[in-house]
C-alpha cells in the first residue's frame, strides 16, 4: 500500500500536518482481502454507492439498491453484484467497460458505520451468478485492491421505513417503473417495456408522473 497516496494527497497531508497519521492509518486499516466482520457487513447491506469514471475522465456516483445480500463476497478478493433494469443510460456499467476502476461505499445509517472498497471491475451477461439474481441483466465482479473502514462521525442517523417494491424477487416480477408509463417516452421504450405498460395501468402524462414522484412513487 506504499503507493496508496498520490502527490496531491501528500501535499495536503504536509500542509495540514497529517502525513504521519495518514501513513499510520494505511498500516492499521487498509488491506486487500475481506475480513470476516466485513463479509457480514457487506452481505447484510441492501444498498451502496458506486463511483465510476467515464471515457472523458468525468466521475459518476450512483446509488445501487437490492435485497439484503445482493452484494456477494465471492472470495476474500472478489465481490459480485447484479446490474438491474435502470433508465437505459448504462452510465455505471458503460463506465466500467471504459475504465474498470471503481469505488464502493457501504453505509449503515442506523448504527453509523461505513466501509469503502476499491478495485477493478468486469461485467458479464453469462456469469454463473446471474441465475441467483432474479431480474439481473448483468453481473459485475470486483477484484479488490483495497478495503477499509471510515470514521462514521458525520453519518446522520436514519431508520429504514420499508424496502422498495421495485427490488426484483424470485417469487414475482417487479412492478414496471412509473416513469416508463410517461407519454413522452413511449416511442423510445424497449419493446419488452412497451408490452408491460397496459397491465401497469396504461400511459400517463408527464404532469401526473411528477405528482407520483412528489408522492414518493417515481
Amino acid at each position: 500500500m506504499s503507493d496508496f497516496y498520490g502527490d496531491a494527497q501528500r501535499q495536503l497531508q504536509d500542509r495540514f500536518g497529517s502525513r504521519a497519521l495518514a501513513d499510520r492509518l494505511t498500516e492499521l486499516i487498509i488491506h486487500d482481502e475481506v475480513q470476516d466482520d466485513e463479509r457480514g457487513f457487506i452481505e447484510s447491506r441492501d444498498m451502496f454507492f458506486l463511483a465510476s469514471v467515464g471515457a472523458d475522465g468525468q466521475p459518476s456516483c450512483s446509488y445501487k439498491g437490492g435485497a439484503p445480500g445482493f452484494v456477494r463476497v465471492v472470495d476474500a478478493r472478489t465481490l459480485a453484484f447484479p446490474s438491474y433494469d435502470g433508465n437505459g443510460m448504462f452510465l455505471s456499467t458503460g463506465n466500467i467497460r471504459t475504465s474498470a476502476k471503481i469505488g464502493l461505499l457501504f453505509i449503515d445509517f442506523e448504527t453509523p458505520h461505513r466501509l469503502r472498497v476499491h478495485g477493478e471491475a468486469s461485467i458479464a451477461d453469462d456469469d454463473p451468478l446471474k441465475a441467483h439474481y432474479p431480474g439481473a441483466e448483468l453481473v459485475v465482479r470486483l477484484a479488490i485492491s483495497s478495503i477499509f473502514v471510515n470514521c462514521p462521525r458525520y453519518i446522520h442517523r436514519h431508520q429504514k421505513i420499508a424496502p422498495s417494491k421495485y427490488v426484483p424477487q424470485a417469487a414475482c416480477e417487479a412492478p414496471l417503473a412509473q416513469w416508463k408509463r410517461i407519454d413522452l417516452v413511449q416511442d423510445v421504450l424497449p419493446a419488452q417495456d412497451v408490452a408491460r405498460v397496459p397491465a401497469a395501468g396504461g400511459v400517463i402524462d408527464f404532469g401526473n408522473y411528477l405528482g407520483k414522484v412528489a408522492a414518493g412513487d417515481g
